[in-house]
C-alpha cells in the first residue's frame, strides 16, 4: 500500500524544484547526504560515546561517528567535538548545563535586532531557565554596538557572553568579545551556526582561537543534515578554569555528559553519518569555490535591492544574507512574505533593528544565498531573481501578475535541475 505521505513527499520535492528558495537557513544537500540520512543507520541506539556506549552491536556506527568527529574537526581547527547534538539549540542547551547554572546571567544578541532564540529569549529555555541580558546594533548603521556590549558586560556581570546571530550580515569581532569575556570573568561561546562553511573556508573571522566554546548546526551554509555540533579549540583557558593539558579531557567529559545524558538520549546515528559525509564534501577545494560564490551572489542580490529603492540592514553583507527593510516601500514583512509565496519565491519574515512592527507582521524579509547557489545560480541569475521579487512586491494587490510571474519562476528554475 502506497501511504499518503509519500505523496505527500512529491509535492515537497515539486515545490523545492520548481521554486526560488531564499530562506537563509536553508539548503539543499548532495545526493550521499541524503542517502546516508535515509541509511538503515537509523534502527540502530547507541546511546554514550564511540567504544562507551550503553547497548551492544555498535562497532560499525562507533567507526561511522569516530569519522564525523575526526573531519569537523579538522573543517574548523578544533581540538574536540560532540556530533550528538540534534540541533543547534540542543547544541547550546548543552553549552548551557555544562558551564553555567540556572539563574545565571548571559548577555546574547538582541533577538529582535538578529540574534537566536536560543541566547535569551524570553520564550525559550535559555530566557527561562538562565537571567538573559542583551547588546545589539547600533541605531545609525545596524552594526553590532561593541561599547554597548562592553558596558552591559561590566555592569551585568554575566557567566557566559553569547557571540553569533540568527540574522547578521556582517563578521564578527571575536578578539573584542574576548578581551571582554576575559575582564569580566564571562565564558565566551560563538554560535556560528549561520555562516559556518564560510568560516571554515576562511572567508570570515574564525572563532576557535578566541572562544572558550563553538557551537553550529551542520545544514544552513555547511549543506549537511539538519543537526547541531559543539567544538572546543586549542591552547587557551577553557570555561572550568582548568590548565589545557589536563583540561580537555575534564572539559571535554562535562560537555560530552551535557549533551547524553544531560540534554539527549539517544544519537541519531543516520544523521550522524549524513554529517559525516557532508563534513567530507565540505573539505573539499569545491566547498570553498561554493562559499565564495555564495557570497557574491548574495552581495551582489543586496545590491540591486538598493537600486531598485528598498533598505538594506546595515547597508550590504558580508556572508550568505542579508535583511530588506521594506518600510521604505510601504509593505510589511507579513504581506511580503505571503506575496512572494504566491510567485513561487520562498522567504521568511524577519524583524529589522528598531522595527516598529509586531514579530508576526515585521518590517523586514530575510533574504539567502546558500540555496540557490547549491542549484548553480550565478550573479546574472542574481538580477533575474531581483526583478522577479521586485515585480511581485510592487503587485502584490493583482493576483494576475502573481501568477504570471510565478510561471516564469517556475520555467526559469527548469535551468537549474535538482535530483533528477
Amino acid at each position: 500500500m502506497q501511504d499518503i505521505i509519500f505523496d505527500i513527499i512529491e509535492k515537497e520535492l515539486h515545490r523545492q524544484r520548481e521554486g526560488i528558495e531564499l530562506i537563509a537557513s536553508e539548503n539543499f544537500v548532495s545526493e550521499a547526504v541524503m542517502r546516508a540520512a535515509g541509511s538503515c543507520l537509523t534502527n540502530k541506539y547507541a546511546e554514550g560515546l564511540p567504544s562507551k556506549r550503553y547497548y551492544g552491536g555498535c562497532e560499525f556506527v562507533d567507526e561511522v561517528e569516530v569519522i564525523a568527529r575526526d573531519r569537523v574537526k579538522q573543517l574548523f581547527g578544533a581540538e574536540w567535538a560532540n556530533v550528538q547534538p540534534h540541533s543547534g539549540a540542543q547544541a547550546n542547551a548543552a553549552v548551557m548545563l555544562a558551564c553555567i547554572k540556572p539563574g545565571d546571567t548571559i548577555l546574547g544578541f538582541d533577538l529582535s535586532h538578529g540574534g537566536h532564540l536560543t541566547h535569551g529569549s524570553a520564550v525559550n529555555f535559555s530566557g527561562k531557565i538562565y537571567r538573559p541580558t542583551f547588546y545589539g546594533v547600533r541605531k545609525d548603521n545596524n552594526l553590532v554596538d561593541y561599547d554597548q556590549l562592553r558596558e552591559v558586560a561590566r555592569r551585568e556581570k554575566p557567566k557566559l557572553i553569547i557571540a553569533g546571530a540568527s540574522n547578521y550580515s556582517r563578521d564578527w569581532d571575536y578578539v573584542a568579545f574576548r578581551q571582554i569575556a576575559d575582564e569580566v570573568g564571562a565564558i565566551l561561546l560563538a554560535d556560528i551556526s549561520h555562516p559556518a562553511g564560510l568560516i571554515a573556508t576562511g572567508l570570515l573571522n574564525n572563532p576557535m582561537p578566541h572562544c572558550h566554546v563553538v557551537t553550529s548546526t551542520t545544514h544552513k551554509t555547511l549543506r549537511g543534515p539538519r543537526g547541531g555540533v559543539i567544538m572546543v579549540g586549542k591552547d587557551h583557558e577553557n570555561p572550568m578554569g582548568l590548565k589545557f593539558k589536563d583540561k580537555l579531557r575534564k572539559m571535554s567529559s562535562v560537555l560530552d555528559g551535557a549533551v547524553f545524558p544531560g540534554t539527549q538520549g539517544g544519537p541519531l546515528m543516520h544523521t550522524i553519518a549524513a554529517k559525516a559525509v557532508a563534513f567530507a564534501e565540505d573539505l573539499q577545494p569545491e566547498f570553498k569555490s561554493y562559499c565564495e560564490q555564495l557570497r557574491t551572489n548574495a552581495q551582489v542580490l543586496a545590491a540591486l535591492m538598493v537600486e531598485k529603492g528598498y533598505g538594506i540592514v546595515s547597508g550590504g553583507t558580508d556572508n550568505h544574507l542579508f535583511s530588506i527593510d521594506l518600510r521604505s516601500k510601504g509593505l510589511n514583512g507579513k504581506l511580503a512574505e505571503e506575496t512572494l509565496g504566491k510567485a513561487e519565491i520562498t522567504v521568511n519574515k524577519n524583524m529589522v533593528p528598531y522595527d516598529t512592527e509586531s514579530p508576526m507582521i515585521t518590517s523586514g524579509i530575510r533574504i539567502g544565498t546558500p540555496a540557490m547557489t547549491s542549484r548553480g545560480c550565478k550573479e546574472s541569475d542574481m538580477h533575474i531573481i531581483a526583478d522577479f521579487m521586485d515585480r511581485a512586491l510592487m503587485n502584490h494587490d493583482k493576483e494576475e501578475v502573481l501568477k504570471g510571474i510565478k510561471g516564469e519562476v517556475q520555467e526559469f528554475m527548469k535551468a537549474f535541475p535538482l535530483y533528477q
